[in-house]
């Protein structure tokens, strides 16, 4: 693939747009994001908050330590980090310098019991519509499908920013180029100067909190207990390096993640194991970059068709991904990566994402095993065929099912996960 090559501009463009940085989990550090952008709008501190959001908001904000809060958690946490304290032009990041006073403000926001917060009827997965008043004074900020895709703003009902908001939630376009051949074929062939610097930023931090979650003693210490029982088992390391970055960010880690696909967690599923494998086995800085080409897209081509938030639990993309960019790092070319990316999609679709928090961790664990016992098939030249339950001939038909199951298949699943959650 050249550079004269659409496709070509589109992946460099998505590897971009997608490889951000965030810290804490995602949808509540988004919740506060919209929070802060309010409150700039709206220019004073408010009186009273009523905050909107959809069912997988509520689902994935409600267990998880929200970060420089003192280990606070859920919604109204995340608002009221937002309101009181956050930096709006630093979106994702908008809570991750805060002074010992911040969080003083913070706490004192949240003890006058001014937040409202309201389940939206809404058929997106991803919307968080929020709206501030202050005396006579009101400001509203909506995003929505993404976590930094600010819709609407205004200010005492005149609008200021308004983005056409679809009937549906829409990915990118962009990613309606990803195929499995064409990754391979970019990863191969793209100048790393073009995606060094998101890639090279991606590995530095994921390592960085997988570093610390196994020093901390965070959540239920998942990788830290699967290192101590690996031995010289590398991938059971790999399990655990993976892990102890979900260990740490779950719990309120303010160390920043490289995301992928609008997650932290799925960031780390598809970027660790693989640093820690291209480390054990010696190989080379670029090589391991083209492989984080891979991983990454490929998570992203899955979760085009599966949308930012389901009931499909998305380390399982991450993880198959990862196992599919190891094969790449043995050189199986496409036959290997579509082979590896099948068998571990047959084997563990159909985990359930029931919220952000600390069992994430053990289900990126359990996906990545899965992971790599479909790349083991492949090398011993064993495989899912079509027919074989969702799976059908060609890779990326089975990944159009994939998508189906988890947008599709599982809509009632969500709402039944959502319900146990809010009766808990």
């Amino acid at each position: 693939m050249n550079k004269q090559d659409a496709r070509y501009a589109a992946y460099t463009k998505i590897l971009h747009d997608e490889l951000k940085v965030a810290m804490g989990c995602t949808e509540p550090i988004a919740v506060a994001y919209a929070c802060a952008l309010a409150r700039k709008t709206l220019g004073a501190l408010p009186e009273r908050v009523v905050l909107g959001v959809s069912g997988n908001i509520i689902k994935n904000v409600k267990s998880v330590v929200v970060p420089n809060t003192g280990g606070k958690r859920g919604l109204e946490a995340a608002a009221a980090a937002g309101v009181a304290a956050a930096d709006a032009d630093a979106q994702l990041q908008c809570i991750s310098r805060l002074s010992e006073q911040d969080i003083a403000a913070i706490d004192a926001f949240m003890k006058r019991d001014c937040i409202e917060v309201r389940a939206l009827e809404t058929a997106r997965s991803f919307d968080i519509d929020v709206q501030l008043f202050c005396g006579d004074d009101s400001a509203r900020v909506r995003i929505v499908d993404q976590h930094t895709n600010v819709a609407h703003i205004s200010k005492n009902g005149a609008v200021l920013l308004a983005h056409e908001v679809p009937e549906t939630a829409q990915e990118d376009a962009l990613q309606e180029f990803l195929t499995v051949e064409g990754i391979l074929d970019y990863a191969e062939s793209v100048d790393l100067q073009d995606v060094r610097a998101p890639i090279e930023r991606q590995i530095e931090l994921n390592m960085a909190i997988s570093d610390e979650g196994l020093r901390g003693k965070y959540g239920a210490m998942i990788g830290k207990e699967t290192l101590a029982l690996s031995g010289s088992d590398l991938k059971a390391r790999m399990r655990a390096r993976a892990a102890a970055g979900s260990d740490a960010r779950m719990s309120g880690c303010e160390l920043p993640v490289g995301i992928v696909s609008g997650s932290g967690n799925q960031g780390l599923t598809a970027s660790v194991p693989v640093v820690e494998y291209a480390r054990a086995k010696g190989i080379d800085s670029e090589r391991l970059l083209r492989a984080l080409v891979v991983s990454n897209l490929l998570t992203v081509h899955q979760k085009t068709r599966i949308g930012r938030l389901s009931a499909f639990c998305g380390a399982v993309n991450a993880a198959c991904a990862a196992a599919a960019a190891i094969a790449y790092l043995d050189g199986t070319g496409v036959d290997g990566v579509a082979h590896t990316l099948v068998n571990s999609l047959a084997i563990v679709s159909g985990m359930v994402c029931d919220g952000a928090k600390p069992s994430c961790a053990a289900k990126i664990s359990l996906a990545l095993e899965a992971g790599f016992m479909g790349y083991e098939m492949y090398k011993t030249g064993h495989e899912f065929l079509g027919g074989d339950g969702i799976v059908k001939k060609g890779v990326e038909h089975t990944l159009e099912n994939v998508g189906r199951l988890g947008s599709i298949g599982m809509r009632e699943t969500d709402k039944e996960i959502l319900q146990m959650m809010v009766e808990n």
